[in-house]
């Protein structure tokens, strides 16, 4: 995995992104450590881990594409009939 690298934009979907890609790249880490260990309660540990960032990962990606009710701007938000 690399070095975490602060972004220098004011544009928070940026930040999401790169937010995403580390979480992203930690899940498939969980994944893959619950290989190199034989003890069943670290690997549900681990793959639990990946489940809740699996998680966070959906709703970074919501985030950015504002598909989920919550992360709908208001300019984009449906009127009421």
């Amino acid at each position: 995995m690399e070095t975490l690298k602060a972004i220098h934009s004011t544009d928070p979907k940026e930040h999401a992104q790169n937010i995403e890609r580390y979480i992203y790249e930690l899940k498939l880490l969980c994944h893959e450590e619950t290989s190199y260990v034989n003890d069943p309660k670290a690997k549900a540990l681990f793959e639990t881990t990946a489940e809740v960032l699996a998680g966070l990962e959906k709703a970074y990606s919501d985030y950015q594409s504002e598909n989920e009710g919550a992360w709908i701007n208001d300019e984009n938000r449906p009127t009421p009939n």
